[in-house]
């Protein structure tokens, strides 16, 4: 509101200095006609003025956008890390016999990172998964569950990708429904993966 406020004052004074500048100009030619140069000078001045106020509108614009572009990629780091620490816990987790109630908390409290920078279809993904990591806590060992937590982890990467390149989440000749399904089958093949 108070960057519209400045646009607005800026505005109205170059339509001001517009406006008042051609009322002086126009009293300048009556009153100078007989000088040599005057209206010359008269028209410099004029144009360095509205020069002047027009090179400060645009570069306080310019600021804004420089500004709001700097805290849109500090923004976008800080939520790359906290999705990079979501993934690091989870494959931490996926080296383990069991899941711990230890385990469990930190993922409950990673829902508080997520929740600073995470979109609504991350959080309600997010809340799939930790619904079948608690079910599978409590049920089985975390390896013998490994299709169900593959499965809701798939689809909770599907959707942190689809916030972290928002429009550019398709990817040339592909939709973003064909990516989502070569992610589900690239983990489905990794978790058959076994050493012989």
């Amino acid at each position: 509101m108070n960057v519209r406020r400045k646009e607005l004052t800026y505005l109205l004074l170059t339509l001001l200095t517009f406006v008042g500048g051609y009322l002086f100009l126009r009293y300048a030619y009556k009153v100078s006609d007989s000088i040599p140069f005057s209206q010359e000078i008269v028209l410099v001045v004029l144009g360095t003025i509205a020069t002047v106020f027009i090179t400060s509108l645009l570069l306080n614009k310019q600021t804004a956008v420089e500004l709001e572009k700097e805290q849109s990629i500090k923004f976008l780091h800080l939520k790359t890390a906290i999705y990079e620490n979501l993934l690091d816990l989870i494959e931490e987790m996926s080296t383990k016999e069991r899941i711990t109630q230890s385990d469990l908390s930190r993922l409950h409290f990673l829902t508080h990172k997520l929740a600073i920078v995470a979109s609504p279809a991350v959080l309600d993904e997010y809340n799939r998964f930790l619904k079948v990591i608690s079910e599978s806590a409590h049920d089985t060992t975390f390896r013998n569950d490994t299709a169900a937590i593959s499965d809701a982890l798939c689809r909770l990467t599907v959707r942190i990708r689809t916030d972290l390149l928002g429009k550019k989440a398709k990817e040339g000749d592909y939709s973003e429904k064909e990516i989502t399904e070569m992610i589900i089958k690239n983990a489905g093949d990794a978790s058959r993966l076994e050493i012989k």
